[in-house]
């Protein structure tokens, strides 16, 4: 007989959200910091009754269906497009994720993303290092403004609103498209005015994606909408990897259809096309849009506390996904 729930994390979280675990849970934790070979986690989740698993994680019907104990999918995201929501509905197995603490967080990187292929400071970085920098010179590393021009958002949620309100800082006009029309007070309220995709395009000097990846997403952005951006126009992407065509991505920065991009995120994650590694005309980071220590902290206690509200409180969980399969 055990006296705590079984729970099976599929890599270690921050400090304070591994201790209210700890505290509250019969742990199996995954020892190595990478992700979880499937064959191990197929074992693992077959007596747990809750899994707390990451993005990287692809929680598929076939796992789904060997834990016949299960009765909660922590996920530690704002995304969930990595769990078979089907499968988890149809055992009414309840879903959570962690939105809206990482919000600012994602915004304030998106923000830097942009500077930082805008302003040359990763080609600026490599240079110095490598001691190319031998004194000011008029034409060195030019870049672009970025301060008065036009920004493009696709998808105005929570983090589409929050790269908004920071763009506003730098005098931008704003652009944006969503699957779903904003009403006019929230436009108003946002300050930025609705366009269709392709308008949106053509006319911003910088696209940045914050939509989720979905049937109607995937590749959103390949080759006939990278053509009808502007030559002196960059990408940035701190969404899903697959909204972007990385091969059309890859093309259009060697012609030089667009000027630039900056990714958090990719494809194939985490493989990269190994072409878009040698593009000078790229920033790449390692998927770090929720990368702070106060908010992955967050993220790591929201887990534990959805739970906690199934598993110990036989309550609903505060952040669940899939509230049908309560009704």
């Amino acid at each position: 007989m055990h006296d705590k729930p079984r729970v099976l994390l599929t890599r270690a979280l921050p400090a304070p959200g591994m201790m209210l675990l700890m505290d509250n849970f019969e742990m199996e934790i995954n020892p190595n910091d990478d992700v979880m070979p499937r064959a191990r986690l197929m074992e693992s989740v077959v007596d747990k009754e809750g899994l707390a698993c990451l993005l990287t994680d692809n929680i598929d019907s076939g796992i789904i269906k060997n834990a016949p104990h299960l009765r909660i999918i922590a996920n530690y995201a704002v995304g969930f497009n990595n769990i078979d929501l089907s499968e988890a509905r149809r055992r009414k197995i309840p879903v959570t994720n962690t939105p809206d603490v990482l919000t600012e967080t994602t915004a304030d990187l998106t923000v830097g993303l942009m500077l930082s292929i805008a302003r040359r400071i990763v080609e600026g970085d490599r240079y110095v290092r490598s001691g190319g920098f031998t004194g000011w010179a008029p034409e060195l590393l030019l870049g672009s403004d970025f301060h008065g021009k036009k920004l493009g958002i696709i998808g105005m949620g929570r983090i589409g609103r929050a790269v908004a309100r920071r763009a506003h800082g730098f005098d931008m006009i704003l652009l944006y498209y969503d699957a779903r029309r904003l009403p006019l007070d929230v436009e108003n309220e946002v300050g930025a005015e609705y366009r269709e995709l392709k308008e949106l395009l053509t006319e911003s000097d910088y696209v940045s994606i914050h939509a989720p990846l979905n049937e109607y997403t995937q590749h959103l952005i390949s080759v006939p909408e990278l053509k009808i951006m502007k030559k002196t126009a960059y990408l940035i992407n701190a969404a899903r990897g697959p909204i972007v065509d990385e091969e059309a991505l890859v093309t259009a920065l060697k012609n030089r259809d667009i000027a630039g991009c900056a990714l958090d995120v990719y494809e194939n994650e985490p493989a990269v096309t190994p072409d878009l590694i040698k593009m000078p005309n790229a920033v790449l980071v390692p998927h770090l849009g929720s990368a702070s220590v106060e908010t992955r902290t967050k993220m790591a206690l929201m887990v534990a506390h959805n739970l906690i509200a199934v598993l110990i409180d036989k309550k609903h969980p505060p952040n669940v996904v899939n509230p049908e399969i309560y009704t």
